[in-house]
């Protein structure tokens, strides 16, 4: 399976009058959205029941600038899914005894087993970013990292896994402005850390080092595909609708799943 992008204007935002579907600052409305996602939801349970019947296996990863919005895309994926043949996987910190490991090995234990879906909340990508950014990671591991990382993908979609890469990008004032709401909201205050305070301030580094791993690891077999998460719902319907337009799941309702919208979604395949 060799991953696609169809950019469409036949999509429910742009078949419906302008202001039904966007408000004055440029986002789409609650109701809209709350109407387009559950019509994706209906074929992602039709997906998930093709995985489990055919025991096909598929991962799903999610990397991004911090409060882009990965958990809440993985928590909008997984909403209808059964739970016990899906799953999210954030790990901590590698222990002691995982810092001797093989980098991958922590995370292939993960990986699907047949008729099971898994997304990662943040992946191997942590050495391509975070840990290079913070000096968690040498720069002989962070080099050796980009050695072996695309072998390790094409073995994985050639054992069959439907593997995808999803990036959600923010702008810095976006960042910015994300990061004082959860200060000031006490639901929310849990999701903050030092270090997310940190990034904020390395936010030219992720730049340069989010570019050089679009370069390096978007291949034919597993690209990215980048999202623009300035609008977290946009963002949202998008990456539903990429991974749904790329598996030729059974009864696939091809009036809804058309493609995606060119001004959210980019896809970085060159290898």
């Amino acid at each position: 399976m060799k991953q696609q992008i169809h950019y469409t204007q036949a999509l429910p935002e742009y078949q419906i009058k302008f202001s039904k579907v966007f408000k004055g600052n440029g986002k789409i409305e609650r109701k809209f959205y709350e109407e387009e996602s559950l019509r994706l939801q209906y074929e992602l349970v039709k997906l998930q029941k093709w995985i489990i019947d055919n025991e096909k296996r598929l991962l799903v990863i999610f990397e991004g600038m911090d409060t882009a919005g990965k958990s809440s895309t993985i928590k909008e994926f997984n909403n209808y899914l059964n739970p016990r043949e899906a799953r999210s996987v954030a790990l901590p910190k590698p222990n002691s005894k995982e810092l001797g490991q093989w980098y991958f090995q922590r995370h292939i234990k993960q990986i699907p087993n047949a008729g099971e879906i898994v997304f990662f909340d943040r992946s191997w990508y942590n050495r391509a970013g975070i840990e290079q950014v913070f000096g968690f990671c040498t720069q002989a591991q962070h080099d050796h990292f980009y050695k072996q990382v695309n072998g390790v993908e094409e073995m994985l979609v050639d054992d069959g896994i439907l593997f995808f890469k999803f990036y959600m990008n923010i702008s810095k004032e976006t960042q910015q402005n994300r990061i004082k709401d959860r200060e000031n909201d006490p639901l929310k205050s849990w999701k903050l850390s030092k270090l997310d305070y940190e990034s904020m301030e390395k936010y030219a580094e992720y730049e340069k080092l989010r570019d050089k791993m679009f370069r390096l690891s978007g291949t034919p077999y597993a690209p990215w595909c980048e999202l623009d998460a300035n609008d977290k719902k946009r963002a949202r319907l998008n990456a539903i609708r990429y991974l749904l337009s790329n598996i030729d799941y059974e009864g696939k309702n091809r009036h809804v799943i058309t493609g995606v919208d060119e001004k959210i979604t980019k896809l970085h395949n060159k290898g």
